[in-house]
């Protein structure tokens, strides 16, 4: 499935994240793909409060601690969201160390930012984020994720 959505500001960067959040069932792995200053983390802000799982303020790049976990609740079940940043590292081994297929547990949707950096981690995948600049306050997010199902119906 593929869907395209086109934003003008922060809030409507951080709404599209909370659409995206309502789509998504566990356990997923998804790459977020963008420039520096894309607006990747302001698009997982939106995910988090739509779960539950943290107040958007809450919310910052783990640049330098590589992994931030949230908890919160998706249709009445717990749900943690996992959001890396694997900008900083350079090699496959420094990947293994942080133990991806260990974070990836039945209730869990984990969004990793440069991700496509790693062969393993795309094979990985279930989809990718992508957001482009249009201009400097547009963005294009376009979600493309396999096997996506809403209810009464499933989407490839």
């Amino acid at each position: 499935m593929k869907r395209m959505y086109e934003s003008a500001s922060d809030a409507e960067t951080r709404a599209i994240g909370a659409a995206i959040g309502a789509l998504l069932q566990p356990p997923k792995m998804l790459i977020l793909t963008g420039d520096l200053g894309a607006g990747k983390t302001t698009l997982v802000k939106g995910l988090v409060a739509a779960l539950e799982a943290g107040d958007e303020d809450a919310v910052t790049s783990p640049t330098f601690t590589l992994v931030h976990s949230y908890e919160g609740w998706q249709d009445g079940q717990p749900v943690q969201v996992m959001h890396l940043d694997l900008y900083r590292l350079e090699s496959e081994r420094q990947l293994a160390t942080l133990g991806l297929t260990d974070l990836m547990a039945d209730d869990a949707l984990v969004l990793m930012e440069w991700g496509e950096k790693f062969a393993s981690v795309v094979e990985m995948a279930d989809g990718v984020i992508q957001i482009e600049h249009l201009s400097e306050d547009r963005r294009r997010i376009t979600l493309e994720i396999s096997g996506l199902e809403i209810p009464g119906q499933k989407i490839v």
